[in-house]
């Protein structure tokens, strides 16, 4: 007979599942994609170690190219508890963004929960941006051009992006100056579901976030899940000269993208922020069909952002 502390909270999606003890079962196992020359994109990636003490690496991806590059930095999605920047999935995506968008990019393989609570993932994002801006890397110290440094993330990644963003305005030592930032689909919450959002999910995603983060201030409406929440840092804190904000029509993540986009644009940050909804689309589609028509559109739109349009 099931005990007690071996009873399911919640199985999310087929990816994964929490049991009241404080276990969980990863359900799908990334597939590692090797590193090299893809002859698709014509993008060669590497893997690098950021601080063995933690564990913490990247994956780089350097497109054929003859200027200097953009540096994007990017964090994965899977609310902090699975996935990887070197599996498949991502390792696709980001070949794909550095050949279209022409950027030297730095995928962050961060430490995951609930091995290692929230706030590790924050913190190696932040070490990672500071490696990457700081140009130990020889492939991003000859072919890097770290003026032009950007943030992006999806899900999970989006909320980096924005609590880096937000550490940045705070931070005691020297900040790289951030010219873009990219929230794919971004992954945000609260303790009370809002206009547009299904009570079910949100509860769900609650659940999720607290089990990510056990010590949150606030649970759900802790500020790095719920940037809106009473006392949260203000957004006019954002530090990046411009913000793009992407959600899918269809996307249970939407409702809270479109109050973010809506919170930035009427905030007192001096930055550009724009929006882009992907019509019919759910969340991080782009991932799951690549090669569909409106994956295109939306890769085209972040070529446009790091372009400058």
């Amino acid at each position: 007979m099931e005990s007690h502390a071996d009873e399911v909270m919640l199985e999310y999606d087929g990816l994964f599942r929490i049991y009241r003890s404080g276990k969980m079962d990863r359900l799908r196992c990334p597939v590692r994609a090797p590193t090299g020359l893809d002859p698709v994109t014509g993008v060669t990636s590497k893997d690098a170690v950021i601080d063995a003490g933690t564990g913490l690496s990247a994956r780089l991806f350097l497109p054929q190219h003859s200027t200097k590059l953009p540096v994007l930095v990017f964090y994965h999605g899977g609310g902090f508890l699975i996935e990887s920047a070197v599996s498949t999935v991502y390792h696709g995506y980001l070949a794909s963004l550095a050949a279209a968008a022409g950027v030297l990019a730095v995928s962050v393989e961060y430490r995951l929960a609930p091995e290692n609570p929230v706030p590790a993932a924050y913190d190696d994002a932040w070490a990672a941006l500071q490696w990457a801006a700081s140009v130990q890397d020889e492939w991003i110290a000859e072919h890097g051009d770290v003026a032009r440094l950007f943030l992006a993330g999806d899900s999970a990644g989006g909320n980096i992006v924005h609590n880096i963003l937000i550490k940045l305005a705070s931070s005691p030592q020297p900040a790289p100056s951030i010219e873009g930032a990219i929230l794919l689909h971004p992954w945000f919450g609260g303790s009370t579901a809002i206009e547009g959002e299904d009570a079910a999910t949100a509860k769900d995603m609650a659940m999720i976030w607290e089990f990510a983060c056990p010590g949150a201030a606030g649970g759900a409406d802790d500020a790095r899940f719920n940037p809106m929440a009473p006392g949260a840092p203000g957004l006019e804190n954002l530090r990046c000269d411009r913000m793009l904000v992407c959600a899918g029509e269809k996307d249970w993540a939407a409702p809270r993208g479109r109050a973010y986009y809506a919170a930035v644009a009427t905030s007192a940050w001096r930055g550009s922020v724009a929006w882009f909804e992907s019509e019919g689309e759910g969340h991080v589609f782009f991932l799951e069909k690549p090669d569909g028509e409106k994956a295109r559109e939306l890769m085209d739109r972040v070529v446009e952002f790091v372009a400058g349009a």
